[in-house]
């Protein structure tokens, strides 16, 4: 296989790899830089477990290309905590309002979650429902995931 050299910023950090053309990011993410909080789920970009933000889009980490990576902002859910390691309002409104049980999908679920704010700092309930309905969750019922949006977006009731 042939590797390819791949200069992104991630975490608001400079990196660069070595990725084989088939990698794909969850891949690179784990296994190359050991950024371990991307999950891999399905592995076809179905779940979501393993979403990230890519240049502000939210993406499914398993569909994307490593060697696309080139000249890209990557934001994963190592970096949602604020640079002193608090926690970020969405990280402990998952806490506060049961947004998580078994943990696998909660990365996923964060980071989708922190896109939507980015991009609807006051989401309805039902544009929270639908802009997580791509992040799947087997545990919680999804009710202490929408009231986790809703009071990370100050609109909790």
């Amino acid at each position: 296989m042939s590797e390819h050299a791949v200069e992104f910023r991630l975490n608001g950090r400079p990196v660069r790899v070595l990725v084989e053309a088939s990698a794909s990011l969850v891949e690179v993410l784990r296994d190359q830089i050991g950024l371990t909080g991307t999950k891999l789920g399905c592995g076809a970009g179905v779940c979501g477990v393993c979403s990230v933000i890519v240049d502000g889009s939210l993406q499914t980490a398993c569909l994307v290309p490593a060697v696309h990576l080139d000249g890209t902002s990557v934001s994963t859910i190592e970096g949602v905590a604020d640079a002193d390691g608090s926690l970020a309002p969405i990280q402990r409104a998952f806490i506060e309002q049961g947004g998580f049980q078994c943990g696998i999908c909660t990365p996923g679920q964060v980071m989708a979650a922190t896109a939507l704010l980015r991009e609807r700092p006051n989401p309805s309930e039902d544009e929270i429902v639908d802009w997580m309905k791509g992040s799947l969750c087997r545990c919680t019922g999804y009710y202490g995931i929408v009231r986790a949006v809703q009071a990370a977006s100050g609109e909790g009731r």
